[in-house]
């Protein structure tokens, strides 16, 4: 017999039980989904009434629903949002939505190249160094552009990391500056934090040869 509408459906049991104490929330106005003991109790008898609950099994019904990882095929289950049923990878759930997902493969610092700038390229009054960020993972990267080890800030540009074939990512970064100033200030440093760690690769005139 197919549910009428208003019924639950087959929405699972523990589910109902959270749709409840979220409705609570709303109804003494959080704005997330709380622990009863963090949440406001309403002194109005017709609320509780109507919530079905006191305090007491309000906190015995919380901890049916602890902080867990999200099983692989485990079929459908609750959370503030909304439900999932088939996860592409290990996950948890924190506060009122929150995800943390689980990395599916092994991290991988990225492999960095600093080029100077070309001798064409300074001919025409410009310079451009590139510094070239490959086969990392996670990919998000940090990128910092030093001369004589003082941060530059201007004339930089970095790309957002892309995805390479391997499914680890690339990207780019270019400090553009004067001919002048390429000679004059020496070393320059192009500094990639990934994960915690840090990769410098340093290039200076003196060590160029066109």
């Amino acid at each position: 017999m197919k549910p009428r509408t208003g019924q639950m459906g087959t929405v699972p049991r523990q589910c109902r039980a959270l749709l409840q104490l979220l409705l609570l929330g709303l109804a003494v106005g959080a704005q997330d989904l709380l622990p009863p003991t963090a949440a406001p109790w309403s002194r109005d008898p017709g609320l509780r009434a109507r919530a079905g609950s006191s305090p007491s099994s309000l906190q015995k019904l919380w901890g049916r629903f602890p902080l867990q990882p999200g099983p692989q095929g485990a079929g459908p289950r609750c959370w503030f949002h909304g439900f999932w049923s088939e996860p592409q990878s290990p996950w948890f759930i924190f506060g009122g939505g929150t995800q943390l997902t689980v990395l599916d493969q092994p991290k991988s610092a990225p492999l960095v190249t600093l080029f100077p700038p070309s001798s064409e390229e300074l001919q025409v009054n410009k310079a451009t160094l590139v510094c070239l960020m490959n086969d990392f993972y996670p990919g998000t990267v940090m990128v910092a552009w030093k001369a004589n080890g003082t941060t530059i800030t201007q004339g930089v540009e970095t790309t957002q990391p892309s995805k390479q074939r391997n499914n680890k990512y690339m990207a780019s970064s270019y400090l553009t500056v004067t001919p002048d100033q390429w000679i004059s200030r020496g070393t320059y440093t192009c500094q990639v934090t990934h994960e915690g760690s840090t990769v410098e690769k340093n290039v200076s005139l003196a060590k160029c040869s066109w």
